[in-house]
């Protein structure tokens, strides 16, 4: 069968769309490599113009050298685990609780009204002021750190899980109820599938603040983890290796965020 004028026209106009889309992904990407150019540029200026000390602004061939004695270090690796094992443990915990939480304040209108407030008001609160009560409670080894990070992630996936429990179709969740299933059916049946994409937006947050706090935990009180590393280059002024470092941070953060944000699209 021939195609009409209407298909046709409908066909032109999806290629345009498509053909737009891809312009403006090319302009989009055009601006963020010459942004980076443009930051490489005046970093190696500010560096060369010798009106800062050098090495508080080192050159990006320095850093660069540092970034690779640190992958080839045993050092940095035997660090990073600490703090990969810290982070992702109070990750766990943080989402555990923080998703139990985030479905009884959603579920209850009661409960939510009563208690939600609290955890709205305190989840800017910078859980690193809590830390000598968590080394009071867990010690000064891993546990303060974990418990500290978990507390860090548990806000922002509880508010996250509450909004999305509030955006389920009530239709679902009367036909989980008139089967009569468990509150552990309606939580793992309907309601997580349900709300994924908020319960990982959540976690997404919640491994961020988790890392963070974990580091900020490690420069404060302990003598092992990357951000006891980050103080101890500091404290020997190897601003390079400094700056190296951080970078790995970055990438390591923007790497475990990325993740996150797949799992949740698949």
């Amino acid at each position: 069968m021939a195609p009409t004028g209407e298909m046709i026209l409908k066909a032109s106009a999806a290629d345009m769309r498509r053909g737009r889309a891809f312009r403006e992904a090319r302009i989009v990407l055009a601006i963020r490599l010459a942004f980076i150019c443009l930051f490489f540029g005046l970093w190696e200026s500010l560096s060369r113009s010798g009106l800062i000390f050098q090495d508080v602004v080192p050159s990006l061939l320095n850093i660069g050298q540092s970034i690779i004695k640190l992958l080839v270090s045993a050092e940095f690796w035997k660090n990073l685990q600490v703090t990969a094992f810290e982070t992702l443990t109070a990750l766990a915990l943080g989402a555990l609780t923080g998703v139990a939480a985030g479905i009884l304040l959603g579920a209850n209108r009661f409960i939510g009204d009563a208690f939600e407030p609290y955890v709205y008001y305190l989840s800017p609160t910078p859980r690193i002021i809590l830390f000598p009560i968590m080394i009071m409670w867990f010690g000064i080894g891993l546990a303060s750190k974990i418990a500290l990070g978990a507390l860090s992630a548990f806000f922002s996936i509880a508010l996250s899980t509450a909004a999305g429990m509030r955006q389920i179709d009530k239709v679902l969740i009367r036909v989980g109820k008139s089967f009569r299933a468990t509150p552990w059916q309606m939580a793992t049946k309907i309601y997580l599938p349900a709300m994924r994409l908020p319960v990982f937006n959540g976690i997404r947050l919640g491994f961020g603040t988790s890392l963070i706090t974990v580091l900020l935990a490690e420069t404060k009180l302990s003598n092992q983890g990357l951000g006891y590393m980050v103080m101890s280059i500091y404290n020997r002024f190897d601003m390079a290796g400094l700056y190296g470092l951080l970078v790995i941070v970055f990438a390591i953060a923007g790497l475990g965020n990325m993740l996150i944000g797949k799992l949740a699209r698949e």
